[in-house]
C-alpha cells in the first residue's frame, strides 16, 4: 500500500476510534467534507495546517497518525516478532506469556 493510502486509512481509523464521522471532522476543521473523503481514501495529501488541524481534533500526534506498522503483512509482522525474540533471548519466556494472555 502506498503512503498516500496508508495515511488515509490510518486517519480514517483515528477518525472512527474518536467516533467523528467524515462530515463533523470537516466541520471542525473548516474544509468540506470531500476533502476528508479523498485524504482518507488516499486520493489526496493533507495540507500540512489541515493535518495539523485533524490531529487537533482527534487528540493524536504527528508520531501516531504515521504509525503505519500495524499495517505490514502477517508474515512481516512475524518476521519482526523473530527478530525481536533472536535480539532478546532472555525475554522469551516473556514474549511466550504475552502471547498466552492474549490467545486464550
Amino acid at each position: 500500500m502506498d503512503k498516500k493510502k496508508l495515511l488515509g486509512s490510518r486517519i480514517r481509523e483515528l477518525r472512527k476510534r474518536k467516533g467523528i464521522n467524515q462530515e463533523k471532522l470537516a466541520e471542525l476543521i473548516a474544509v468540506e467534507p470531500a476533502t476528508i473523503s479523498n485524504i482518507e481514501n488516499g486520493k489526496n495529501y493533507p495540507s500540512m495546517i489541515n493535518l495539523e488541524n485533524i490531529l487537533n481534533v482527534l487528540e493524536s500526534s504527528f508520531t501516531e497518525v504515521f504509525d503505519f506498522e500495524h499495517k505490514n503483512s502477517p508474515e512481516n509482522l512475524i518476521e519482526q516478532i523473530n527478530k525481536t525474540m533472536n535480539e532478546n533471548p532472555a525475554k522469551i519466556e516473556d514474549f511466550y506469556k504475552i502471547i498466552m494472555a492474549l490467545t486464550k
